[in-house]
C-alpha cells in the first residue's frame, strides 16, 4: 500500500512564497500532494487567497511555515497539537511569486521524509 503525504506551505497572505512553494514543488513531484495558506485572515479575504483551516493543519504530514510568526499565529490560533509537524524555513517576505531566488532558496532547506 503507498501511502501519500500532504504538505503545507504557509506564510502571511498565500501570495507570494507558500503559493511559490506549492506550485514549483506540485510540478516537481505530482505524485505528491500539496497545498498552501495564509495566516493573514483579512488579507486572505482581500486578495483571495486560501486562508489556513484546521482541517488543512490535520491532513498535512508536514507544515512548512516561512518565518517563526507564522509558526507563533498557527499556535495562537490553533494551539501546540500542530506543533510537531511544523518546520520553520525562515524566508523572509522580500520574494515574488516564482521568482527563482525564491524557488531555489526552497529546494535547499525543503526535505520530504516518510
Amino acid at each position: 500500500m503507498i501511502i501519500a503525504y500532504q504538505y503545507l506551505f504557509v506564510c502571511s497572505a498565500n501570495k507570494d512564497r507558500s503559493k511559490t512553494a506549492e506550485d514549483f514543488f506540485s510540478s516537481q513531484y505530482p505524485q505528491m500532494f500539496f497545498e498552501s495558506a495564509g495566516t493573514n485572515d483579512v488579507t486572505c479575504q482581500k486578495l483571495g487567497t486560501n486562508h489556513i483551516t484546521i482541517d488543512m493543519l490535520e491532513k498535512a504530514y508536514r507544515v512548512y511555515v516561512m518565518e517563526t510568526k507564522h509558526q507563533t499565529a498557527i499556535q495562537k490560533k490553533f494551539g501546540n497539537q500542530f506543533f510537531n509537524k511544523i518546520i520553520v524555513l525562515q524566508i523572509p517576505d522580500l520574494y515574488k511569486y516564482g521568482s527563482i531566488e525564491l524557488i531555489n532558496i526552497l529546494k535547499k532547506r525543503v526535505c520530504f521524509d516518510s
